[in-house]
């Protein structure tokens, strides 16, 4: 029983001195030598030796929503109808997504001063005379194509995400601009949209240069 004992114990020791990378004991080899292949792999049978493959042609993601309406086409984009009722649920959503993507440039109110001025040029303002003219389906346009050196956000932001953030867009442009109904309001809410400010608002948080 002690020599069975010990056999095992040297088996045990002698299998442990393989590396990570190349084990001397394969426990399920068929998990560990796959026939899938990397991404960054080279291929020989790939026309460009690259063993990560392209989607096939006219494939596309689950749930996509084609956007169509081409750059400059303001026409159409002004014709757009914002599907979403601005719900207190919807503001909210918008709230979170502005403040994700859009604050850094326009600001925490909207007033074009975000965190990268002075660092780059301030954008837009989006509390401007301009800006409250434009009907919903533009700004929509707008995001969704980027425009001058905004990026669009087609990918980072989806369709119903960006309508509420238009929504939200709107609240912030009324509360720089109140109707005679909201004055009272206005003046006593105490409302404070800086108070969503993420963190890097800070200037203790950005990196030194």
């Amino acid at each position: 029983m002690y020599k069975m004992a010990s056999l095992l114990l040297v088996a045990f020791l002698a299998m442990s001195c393989g590396k990570k990378s190349m084990p001397v004991l394969e426990y399920m080899p068929d998990l560990y030598r796959q026939a899938s292949m990397k991404a960054q792999e080279w291929d020989p049978h790939s026309a460009n030796g690259v063993g990560m493959k392209v989607p096939p042609a006219g494939t596309v993601p689950v749930n996509f929503e084609p956007y169509s309406i081409a750059l400059l086409d303001t026409l159409a984009a002004n014709a757009l109808v914002n599907p979403l009722t601005p719900t207190e649920e919807v503001i909210q959503a918008g709230r979170k997504y502005y403040n994700t993507f859009c604050v850094v440039c326009h600001g925490g109110t909207g007033d074009g001063k975000g965190y990268i001025v002075p660092k780059f040029t301030m954008p837009p303002s989006l509390l401007s005379e301009k800006l409250l003219a434009w009907p919903d389906g533009r700004i929509y346009h707008t995001v969704s194509m980027g425009q001058g050196l905004m990026p669009n956000y087609r990918q980072q932001i989806p369709a119903d995400k960006r309508w509420a953030i238009i929504h939200y867009v709107r609240a912030l442009q009324r509360a720089e601009h109140p109707q005679p109904q909201d004055s009272l309001q206005m003046a006593t809410g105490r409302f404070n949209f800086m108070d969503d400010a993420p963190d890097t608002a800070k200037a203790v948080l950005w990196p030194k240069r």
